[in-house]
């Protein structure tokens, strides 16, 4: 590398050479590159050997002041550092000397100038300067448009951090490449040498913007806050639960109660079964998935199981063949007339005729599941000729065709107590009944305990209001799915006042949330014991918690299409909840262990479970039914499809009370189970195109007017 000699420029205050080339063609000045305008131009410094020169230069405190030729330094955007400008260069970039223009014949580039700031040691800004030669020790220049400042963005902004004299100008420190001198001499470092930037500096500057932009967020936050007052206070009670429980970041096992101890040991063993050696394999050379031990008994049944039919069912379906030819009901029992009316129904043969017959004389109870068959004349006619004075339960479901308000007015209405002995009511589907017409019915019937309302579209929360201020201290169910005018909300207050309320069914009403589980459950919930949510898709696991620690009597429990639901909600079932019979969880997210666990807790009590479409079941959830379910009634497990032949197989032999097995979409089942198990009064639907409607769950005709109290007790 060759050495290069320095030259010493005079300490004076020099005059500023004006520029040699036109302006216009000046390369901008860039954070890593600025033009020295500081010595003259000079060609004849050349070494010969083509290598460039380095020069000292010896500036002066007043050489770079305000009064020197430079201006007050900018900001460059692109660095966020300051950078001195030039007199001689104007805003538009286009000044340029009339003496320069006469001096062409000379070539002169200028040098690439890094300005950087540090802070020296007694705290004074300090501007490093380097510059590149070219082999014949001009400077090289790439000629490309200046653009003016108003293009490039550029502002003027006053450091400061920068330490001004009090004379104006800007104390400068040019730090030498080797030693530094006592007479202020600087020297040119190498070429692209790095620097560090004053850390202090930039910290401080960084904080002072930022605390700019937190007074403009807090000046236009106003503009953008919104508040709900609902949304509010179910968030703040959700916070509450989170920080005072500590339950949710933790694993299940540490939670305290007996679903964190099962949630251990359904895990244990399901490590200590899978660990071992599995067995029942019913093909030695198919390993089975299975970590279930069963063996099928061999030739306990040689095919599907012959039903021979009773003779009273034989007789009640000639009865409906030929219902036509029947003339009275009289003295037939309640069930009886229950039951051709359910099959008349089915069977779309249901017509005027047999609904005179229902009407006639003084009947008790009426129960009629579809009436969409049913004109308004029909149904006036009919009912004209009916004595209302002892009847207790009225079942018009699909009545919508033929139950205006003006029909309801002239018939179940027609006067202030036209039903006094009425408990019973079901009208689901009359979608043309109002407010007006729903009043009218409710103060004809005083002693009204059960009334089903799913699917009227019209009522509005006043319905609601009307209920509770006639009936509040009455009303022991209530069942208003799908009803869409409803707003959950809006009809709390009214609800709340229904102190005696044991069943209570909100399937698909969108606007059911946790807040109003919350609030519901608070305030009736010692009392529950039927509690529908089916497809009330907003509701998380804190609603299961509310419901756990407020309502112990609860019997059943329906959460089908809740798909926020996780293995937190399970939990707080199991620990608060442990006397249901009824629960469907059909297309959940539930864990199989959590399953499994719920099972280990609480399924003793369990008579009908579903499990439809949780596809996450396999050999905990058979295991723990197989030891802990033996009330087991029906059982709906379609579309699990991780559930082996094994698993089903121990099911079936363990669950003597099992009747009904539901296996629609389990694809994976072999005739190793069906013809393998040994419970014989077990009903597999399902598979092999088994007949569906034969199957489907029938009311009880014995059954009271109340599903679980009975009318005297509620009086």
């Amino acid at each position: 590398m060759p050495v290069l000699r320095s030259r010493v420029i005079p300490p004076t205050k020099p005059e500023i050479e004006p520029l040699k080339h036109p302006a216009s063609k000046i390369e901008p000045a860039t954070p890593a590159r600025t033009w020295d305008t500081t010595r003259p131009a000079s060609s004849g410094d050349d070494d010969g050997g083509g290598a460039g020169r380095k020069r000292k230069l010896d500036v002066s405190e007043n050489l770079l002041g305000l009064e020197g030729g430079y201006r007050e330094g900018f900001l460059n955007l692109r660095s966020g550092k300051k950078v001195i400008k030039r007199i001689g260069e104007t805003d538009g970039g286009n000044s340029v000397d009339g003496k320069e223009k006469e001096k062409g014949k000379e070539k002169m580039d200028f040098a690439e100038v890094r300005m950087l700031r540090e802070v020296s040691k007694d705290g004074v800004d300090v501007d490093k300067l380097d510059i590149k030669q070219n082999a014949d020790g001009s400077c090289s220049e790439k000629r490309r448009r200046r653009f003016g400042r108003e293009e490039k963005g550029k502002a003027k902004l006053i450091d400061e951090d920068s330490t001004v004299n009090g004379s104006g100008f800007i104390n400068l420190d040019l730090e030498l490449g080797t030693k530094h001198s006592e007479e202020n001499v600087g020297s040119v470092s190498e070429p692209r040498m790095e620097h560090r930037v004053d850390k202090k500096s930039s910290v401080r500057l960084s904080e002072s913007r930022m605390e700019q932009f937190r007074d403009i967020a807090r000046q236009n936050a106003s503009k953008f806050a919104y508040f709900n007052v609902e949304e509010n206070h179910l968030s703040d009670d959700n916070e509450r639960l989170v920080v005072a429980d500590g339950e949710v970041e933790r694993e299940i096992e540490d939670w305290p109660g007996p679903f964190s101890t099962a949630m251990k040991i359904v895990r244990d063993r399901e490590k200590k079964l899978n660990g071992g050696q599995r067995i029942g394999s019913l093909d030695p050379k198919k390993k089975s998935n299975s970590s279930i031990s069963w063996i099928p008994r061999k030739g306990q049944r040689q095919g599907p199981k012959l039903i021979i039919p009773s003779l009273k069912e034989l007789s009640m379906k000639i009865l409906v063949q030929n219902a036509d030819a029947i003339t009275s009901l009289e003295h037939v029992p309640d069930a009886l007339r229950h039951k051709l009316s359910f099959m008349l129904c089915d069977s779309r043969q249901m017509n005027s005729h047999f609904l005179n017959l229902l009407f006639s004389g003084s009947p008790t109870e009426i129960r009629l599941r579809d009436c969409s068959w049913l004109t308004e004349q029909e149904f006036t006619k009919a009912f004209v000729s009916c004595d209302t004075k002892n009847l207790t339960v009225l079942q018009l479901d699909r009545c919508g065709r033929c139950m205006p308000d003006y029909i309801l007015l002239s018939t179940l209405a027609s006067s202030l107590n036209s039903l006094p002995s009425l408990t019973t009511l079901s009208i689901c589907g009359a979608c043309r009944i109002s407010d007006v017409g729903f009043k009218a019915l409710v103060t004809s019937a005083p002693a009204l305990r059960s009334i089903n309302l799913s699917q009227c579209s019209l009522l509005t929360s006043t319905s609601m209001d009307i209920l509770a201020d006639k009936l509040g201290s009455f009303i022991q169910e209530l069942y208003i799915n799908d009803c869409q005018s409803l707003n959950a909300m809006l009809i709390l207050p009214a609800l709340r006042k229904l102190k005696h309320l044991e069943v209570l069914s909100v399937a698909g009403i969108e606007t059911v949330t946790d807040e109003f589980v919350r609030g519901f459950v608070y305030a009736c919930g010692h009392n529950m014991k039927e509690l529908i949510l089916t497809d009330c898709v907003k509701l998380t696991d804190f609603s299961l918690k509310f419901i756990a620690e407020t309502c112990p009597r609860l019997c059943t429990l329906d959460l089908s299409n809740l798909y926020k639901l996780t293995d937190f909600g399970i939990g707080y079932l199991a620990n608060g909840c442990q006397a249901i019979q009824t629960l469907k969880l059909c297309r959940n997210a539930f864990s199989d262990e959590a399953i499994a666990a719920f099972l280990e807790t609480a399924g003793e009590p369990l008579k009908e479970l579903s499990l439809n479409n949780v596809r996450k079941v396999a050999d905990n959830t058979a295991l723990s039914l197989a030891k802990r379910s033996n009330k087991l009634v029906n059982l709906d497990l379609s579309w699990c499809r991780n559930l082996s032949d094994e698993a089903l197989g121990l099911i079936v032999d363990s669950c003597l009370s099992l009747r009904m097995l539901k296996l629609f979409g389990c694809s994976q089942i072999t005739n190793a189970f069906l013809d393998g198990h040994s419970n014989p009064a077990v009903q597999i639907i399902g598979l092999k195109m088994s007949p569906v409607l034969e199957h489907i769950k029938v009311p009880d005709f014995h059954e009271g007017p109340l599903h679980y109290s009975s009318v005297l007790s509620s009086l």
